[in-house]
């Protein structure tokens, strides 16, 4: 009874996400599962030859990576293993002049707002300026009521949540609690929040009723 209830809650919520995400001008998708949002992007992306991947634990867990390289597909991915630093910077300025990039979202509003925060600012970038086609995927726990809320998602979960999986140096990663640092290691540095469309970018957004990534 449980999960029935929290996949009609995560449904409800998500459908009201997709209305104001529309209405802003993105085109938005709902999907009940990752092994749906899979196929939905695979059959999307078809067409496209290169691909930039941001550092997203969402869209590596759908297999988009393994389902791409397989196909013949360019991908500019900077968590590939043995980059140098030169390797690393290079492949991180290709991922905005792919074909196609994807990446997840730190937080997504009910009001139709999208927030990310980085640390560099390859995601920032490509999401917002540069490739034909980029997709946000997103499970429903990453989705708040407003933006004020999402905003405190950032900092509350995503973040620390983040540092502790890259095991970086921060009073977060540590504590689990924000401190607003200027840690050396510190992972928000730029914030960026997507109110409407831009307006040279074609964006689709995928919302999964799971939970996923953080």
């Amino acid at each position: 009874m449980k999960n029935s209830v929290s996949t009609w809650l995560g449904k409800k919520k998500g459908e009201q996400t997709k209305k104001n995400l529309e209405k802003h001008g993105f085109h938005a998708q709902l999907v009940d599962n990752s092994a749906k949002a899979n196929e939905l992007i695979l059959e999307m992306t078809k067409d496209y030859q290169s691909f930039g991947f941001a550092g997203s634990d969402t869209t590596r867990k759908l297999g988009l990576t393994d389902h791409l390289k397989e196909s013949g597909k360019t991908l500019y991915d900077h968590w590939v293993p043995g980059l140098s630093p030169e390797e690393n910077l290079e492949t991180r300025k290709n991922q905005s002049r792919a074909e196609c990039f994807l990446c997840s979202a730190n937080a997504i509003s009910m009001s139709g707002e999208i927030v990310n925060v980085d640390g560099i600012g390859n995601r920032t970038n490509g999401m917002s300026f540069g490739p034909k086609k980029v997709i946000i995927v997103a499970g429903i726990n990453k989705v708040t009521k407003d933006l004020d809320s999402a905003l405190a998602r950032v900092h509350e979960v995503a973040a620390p949540m983040r540092a502790k999986s890259l095991a970086m140096d921060t009073p977060c990663g540590k504590t689990g609690i924000c401190a607003d640092c200027n840690s050396p290691q510190r992972l928000c540095r730029i914030t960026v929040i997507l109110h409407r469309k831009p307006m040279l970018t074609d964006i689709s957004v995928i919302l999964i009723n799971e939970n996923l990534g953080y």
